[in-house]
C-alpha cells in the first residue's frame, strides 16, 4: 500500500492529463498511491474524485493541463508570465511513464553533466564535457530553487538551431515535482525559450512526466517539436530506470556530490526543509 501520508507532498498541485486529450466520460489515473477518476461532461465540466473521498478534489486548468491537489496548498499555481505571451508556441509534449521516483526525474532535469554522454550530439558532445561554475540557491522570497549563470556547449540546443552554440540556462524548481528551464532562444536573441517538466507521482517509485514547452519558433511543426523533446526524454528514461535506488536518497553521503551538482544539493536541502519524504529513501524512517 503506497497511499501517501506525507502532508508536504499532499499539499501540492499535480498535473493529471493534457486537457485537450481528455475525452467525455470517465477515465482513471493515479496520484500519490491513490486511484482517481476523472469525469468530463459534454459541457466541458471536469470533476476529479479520489478513492475513499466523497468530495471532489480542487482542480485548475493551466498550461494546457488539468491539475488537481489532494491536500490544501498555500495558494494556486506558480507564476509563469511567458505562458501568456501571444507569440509563443505552447507545445504539450504528451506524457512519458517512468519507473523511478518523480523527485529523481526533477533532479535529473537539473543535471548538465550528463548532456554529452546521454544526449550525445544534441545537448552535448565530447570533448565539451566540463560543467562550468554556476550559482545555485534557495530563494526564500518565493520559496523556489534557482540555478543561474549556467552555460553548456550544445551541438543542437533546439530543433530550430542550425549549428552548435554555447547555450545559457537558468533552472527553476517551483514545487518538489515541478521544474523548468529558461534557455538561449536561437530565434530571438533577447528572449528565452521555456521548457517545463511537470511530474505526476503515481507511487513512490513510479511517475508520469508531462513536458510542456513555450517557444519562440515559427518554423518547426508541432509534431517535429514534440518528437524532438520526447527523443531527449526517452534517452533520460533509460538512465533514470537503471539508477539505484529508484527513490531519491536523502541521507548524508548516500551519494557523493561534485561541484557540478550544486543545483542538486540545493534541491535536496530544500526538500528536507519542506519535510518531503514521498519518493525518497527516508519514507519508512
Amino acid at each position: 500500500m503506497n497511499t501517501c501520508s506525507d502532508k508536504a507532498a499532499l499539499d501540492q498541485w499535480y498535473p493529471l492529463a493534457t486537457e485537450a486529450d481528455l475525452p467525455c466520460g470517465t477515465t482513471t489515473t493515479r496520484l500519490l498511491g491513490t486511484e482517481l477518476s476523472v469525469r468530463r461532461t459534454g459541457d466541458g465540466t471536469i470533476t476529479v474524485m479520489a478513492e475513499g473521498r466523497n468530495d471532489p478534489l480542487p482542480t485548475i486548468r493551466r498550461f494546457g493541463l488539468l491539475w488537481a491537489t489532494p491536500g490544501t496548498p498555500a495558494g494556486g499555481l506558480f507564476s509563469l508570465p511567458e505562458a501568456d505571451e501571444a507569440d509563443r508556441r505552447v507545445v504539450n509534449c504528451g506524457t512519458v511513464a517512468v519507473h523511478a521516483s518523480g523527485l529523481r526525474i526533477v533532479e535529473n532535469f537539473l543535471d548538465m553533466a550528463h548532456f554529452p554522454f546521454v544526449h550525445t550530439d544534441i545537448l552535448g558532445a565530447e570533448p565539451h564535457t566540463e560543467v562550468l561554475h554556476y550559482n545555485a540557491e534557495i530563494r526564500r522570497d518565493v520559496d523556489e530553487v534557482w540555478a543561474t549563470n549556467c552555460q553548456f556547449f550544445q551541438p543542437q540546443a533546439a530543433l530550430s538551431a542550425t549549428s552548435g552554440i554555447m547555450t545559457d540556462y537558468i533552472y527553476r524548481v517551483m514545487t518538489p515535482f515541478a521544474t523548468l528551464l529558461y534557455k538561449t532562444c536561437p530565434n530571438a536573441a533577447n528572449r528565452w525559450d521555456v521548457i517545463c517538466l511537470f511530474v505526476q507521482p503515481l507511487d513512490p517509485d513510479r511517475c508520469i512526466a508531462h513536458p510542456v514547452m513555450f517557444l519562440i519558433d515559427d518554423v518547426s511543426t508541432t509534431t517535429e517539436l514534440v518528437q524532438f523533446q520526447q527523443l531527449i526524454f526517452l534517452q533520460d528514461r533509460i538512465i533514470l530506470e537503471n539508477q539505484r535506488p529508484l527513490l531519491l536518497p536523502m541521507e548524508p553521503r548516500a551519494e557523493i556530490p561534485t561541484r557540478a551538482d550544486a543545483s542538486s544539493i540545493a534541491y535536496r536541502r530544500w526538500l528536507k526543509e519542506k519535510g518531503i519524504t514521498y519518493g525518497t529513501t527516508t519514507m519508512a524512517a
